[in-house]
């Protein structure tokens, strides 16, 4: 049967498709609109570039996965009749409000979603049958589930955190004697007064303190943490305690205050600073955080969702400090990866969790985009490109070994916010020069050196890679140190504290990326190659082949490899 899930959140909206347990298809707003964290509205884009992919209809779907997300207020049914009667008004005349159903559940003090929800006319809008069960799912259950359905673990603590989602900010649940737990983060924040305690939030105040975007450049800190001392770290760390159930709480009375304390604390310091304190802070808590709950409830197996996961350097704190065997963040931390974790909320409400247990699987790829391979090539030579080989492999690494940039075109464009062999850019690692040279080109402003890829055979001779952080390392998900012999040799891809964010491919996964590693490695005598995302500052990873052949022609890289040529544009 084939499940929509959808999540049509203020940020990072997106859409995915599931025959029953496997995903088929999953997209975010961003990739289509080209509007970065795109969001606010339900993602019709999304939910159609699911369908193409899938080769079904909206007549196909037999079910309806929904986050408590932005809705046009038409489908509300609980309004009291002046509401109703304003909303219908506003309607008519094209000034229709999108309402938030989280905000609806706060503001009501309930969590019955689906019976405040207009399901009938929703179904009939998005042209589907009409009666088929639509439900609504858990903010932070969907990034847990997500998280432990592509594992094989008999027991371990799930821990998500972010700025907010279904009134809180945090969720903890254990996975323990074939049952889930929630111990923390249900439904029932609905029901309560907003905790002020997010780390996510405080990170991001400090984001925006800096100058930069909340919600879009947090990644910027990450880098910038490396270059500073956590000279204010105390006076942060003053404003937030843990409790003996591993709660995080703040002593804040509301986050305009935090957002206020924030800014006049990083005024007048230098970025670098501000940054390292806060990096410090967030490390310090949450890892103490899960350090309480593993030892409270004897698991040794870590699973980490939300968009404070996607902070690479604490995912590598967590997993070298704390006593866990293994360690696994879904690569889809962000809301990007909601609409999968609902519709796995879904199946395991409708089949039961012994049943659910044992459809998991662990993840191999993250293709699940449009898949152009059939297409990249009449494009680019349609559009002026000019044929530089027709040996993908051995050209293109040639050409890598000669200091050229080259994108990859290849494969369904990836899940999640890294870019994994199907839409990357590659380069050689020899030389830090590049990272300047590279982010002009693409109109970066980093403060990070680029990501290495590296075959799954080399990836510990060259990386610090503990066993606990070999799984996460497949998805970039995690940072480790370089081998102290490699960092002089890969110089492009080791930041100044000595560490990396490898990705570790295996040849199964990506044939042609893999090879062009191999042959390169073959002619350099180095088996490691830079991979960054294939986009300029500020746009979405690119998606279609016409996004590509448009880089290609603006300089932005010299090549593009597909699986069946190498292309260049003249001039």
């Amino acid at each position: 049967m084939l499940i929509l899930g959808i999540h049509s959140g203020y940020h990072d909206a997106c859409a995915v498709l599931f025959d029953d347990y496997r995903m088929v298809a999953s997209v975010a707003l961003e990739r289509l609109t080209r509007r970065k964290i795109d969001g606010g509205r339900i993602p019709f884009e999304a939910i159609a570039e699911c369908f193409g992919i899938a080769g079904a209809g909206p007549e196909d779907i037999g079910a309806v996965a929904l986050s408590r997300g932005a809705f046009p207020s038409r489908y509300y049914r609980h309004f009291p009749l002046p509401r109703l009667v304003e909303n219908r008004v506003r309607e008519m005349v094209g000034l229709e409000k999108h309402k938030s159903m989280e905000r609806e559940c706060v503001r009501y003090g309930r969590t019955d979603s689906a019976t405040m929800f207009d399901t009938t006319a929703f179904l009939r809008d998005l042209g589907c049958r009409g009666g088929l069960p639509v439900t609504f799912y858990n903010h932070h259950a969907s990034h847990a589930l997500a998280t432990l359905f592509h594992t094989d673990w008999d027991d371990a603590l799930l821990y998500t955190a972010d700025g907010g989602g279904d009134n809180v900010q945090y969720s903890h649940r254990i996975l323990k004697y074939g049952r889930i737990a929630t111990l923390y983060g249900g439904d029932d924040g609905l029901l309560a007064p907003v905790k002020i305690d997010s780390l996510g939030l405080a990170y991001g105040y400090a984001t925006q303190a800096l100058g930069f975007r909340i919600n879009k450049h947090e990644g910027k800190l990450t880098g910038l943490a490396a270059l500073g001392e956590p000279m204010l770290a105390a006076a942060l760390a003053a404003h937030f305690r843990i409790d003996d159930d591993g709660r995080i709480e703040s002593d804040f009375a509301s986050y305009p205050e935090m957002r206020r304390w924030v800014f006049g604390w990083a005024e007048g310091h230098p970025r670098e600073v501000v940054a390292a304190s806060v990096q410090k802070v967030l490390e310090d808590f949450i890892t103490e955080s899960v350090r309480r709950l593993l030892a409270r409830h004897e698991t040794r197996r870590l699973g980490l969702s939300g968009g404070v996961f996607a902070n690479v350097k604490l995912n590598q704190k967590l997993a070298e400090e704390l006593p866990v065997d293994e360690v696994f963040v879904y690569p889809a931390m962000s809301d990007q990866g909601l609409a999968a974790g609902g519709v796995l909320q879904h199946l395991l409400v409708r089949d039961g969790t012994e049943a659910w247990l044992k459809q998991r699987h662990r993840l191999d790829h993250l293709y699940y985009g449009r898949d152009y391979s059939n297409d990249i090539d009449p494009v680019l030579g349609g559009g002026g490109a000019r044929l530089v080989s027709s040996e993908p492999v051995q050209a293109a690494a040639a050409l890598i070994n000669a200091g050229k940039v080259v994108a990859i075109y290849t494969k369904g464009m990836e899940y999640g916010p890294r870019a994994l062999g199907a839409r990357t850019i590659m380069g050689a690692p020899t030389k830090a020069e590049i990272n300047q040279t590279l982010n002009e080109r693409l109109d970066r402003s980093e403060f990070m050196p680029f990501a290495p890829v590296v075959r799954d055979v080399d990836a510990t001779r060259i990386f610090r890679l503990p066993p606990q952080s070999l799984y996460a390392a497949r998805f970039m998900t995690i940072t480790c140190q370089v081998q102290d012999d490699w960092r002089d040799r890969i110089p492009a891809v080791v930041h100044v504290d000595g560490t990396a964010r490898p990705q570790v491919i295996r040849r199964d996964d990506n044939p042609l990326y893999y090879d062009i590693l191999s042959a390169y490695a073959g002619l350099s005598g180095i088996p490691v190659l830079i991979n960054t995302s294939f986009n300029v500052h500020e746009e979405p990873i690119i998606n279609t082949p016409a996004e590509c052949l448009t880089a290609l022609r603006q300089g932005r890289i010299d090549y593009v490899v597909t699986e069946s040529a190498v292309w260049e544009y003249p001039g």
